[in-house]
């Protein structure tokens, strides 16, 4: 693996990004940190790549940025391996620590407005902003909302309701504790990610941010929900299962379909199993099972 030289500044924040052929949207993804009001010189980029086979850490490197170092890894071993040796390459004395997706749009005073945030409120231990997907110009429901138990699961995935799985029934033009956040843009405090690990190498994709936030839950962490700044969220670019534009195959499609029923049941074999009987247990793995073959079906042929 190889690394940029290392800077003699210390930085107040390190935004880590974790690539995997993101095509085009890393480079501008740069390019809106290039643009932040906070001052380059008290934050840090470190960009991570999962073993990419496209260009975009070449259009990437065309930014000259004098606070990103990159790490290019010869293996992909998943978002939070890939994440966790960001951390380790970071600025050891950065208060903060930002995990970022390629595929988002940074708002000019984002990360100025998350550090005040921060440090005009020290019972916030993590927290995440307003997320809006590009393809609808809404709020993207994950970026506020509860652990999947298995009545929440079962009423979000058959149809029924949503409410309690997005926490829909709570005012999200106001900042608010939450349960649970997406992973795109998750601010964490350094003793508290040092305090849970981190980041759960269990997953290999998706699933790891409901991890990293039920560990804040059960450490008796406050994670925020902030609304008074904001990113823009393309979704999907490298999976390939979201409705937006990619040029992940179908294969890649298929393998992201089952990534994400095998992280729910690593969550729930970690997390959840031991407060439920064994009848509530075969249901839960029973549903799982048919989320997968569903999910893996549209990949692979629709």
């Amino acid at each position: 693996m190889k690394t940029s030289p290392e800077k003699n500044n210390h930085s107040k924040l390190s935004v880590v990004i974790l690539n995997y052929n993101s095509d085009t949207y890393l480079k501008k993804c740069l390019d809106s940190l290039s643009l932040s009001t906070l001052p380059q010189s008290e934050f840090e980029i470190i960009v991570v790549d999962n073993n990419s086979t496209d260009n975009s850490i070449a259009l990437a490197k065309k930014i000259s940025m004098q606070n990103a170092k990159y790490l290019i890894l010869k293996t992909n071993n998943g978002f939070s391996h890939g994440n966790n040796m960001g951390i380790k390459i970071a600025d050891q004395s950065s208060k903060y620590l930002i995990f970022l997706n390629p595929d988002t749009i940074v708002e000019k005073n984002t990360l100025e407005k998350m550090v005040q945030f921060f440090e005009n409120n020290s019972n916030v231990h993590a927290a995440t902003c307003k997320i809006i997907l590009a393809k609808t110009n809404q709020i993207q429901p994950e970026c506020h909302r509860d652990f999947p138990t298995p009545i929440n699961a079962f009423l979000h995935f058959s149809g029924i309701s949503s409410r309690q799985y997005f926490m829909e029934h709570l005012d999200y033009s106001k900042t608010q504790k939450i349960n649970a956040c997406v992973g795109a843009f998750l601010m964490v405090r350094r003793e508290v990610g040092n305090a849970i690990g981190w980041w759960n190498e269990k997953y290999f994709m998706y699933g790891e941010d409901l991890d990293f936030c039920y560990k804040l839950k059960q450490k008796k962490y406050n994670l925020f929900y902030y609304p008074e700044t904001f990113i823009t969220h393309y979704q999907g670019i490298s999976s390939g299962i979201k409705k937006t534009a990619s040029r992940a195959s179908r294969n890649t499609r298929a393998r992201s379909a089952l990534a994400t029923t095998q992280a729910m049941r690593i969550f729930y074999q970690e997390n959840l199993f031991s407060k439920y009987s064994p009848l509530t247990r075969s249901f839960v793995l029973f549903g799982i099972k048919l989320l997968e073959v569903i999910r893996i079906f549209k990949a692979k042929y629709l």
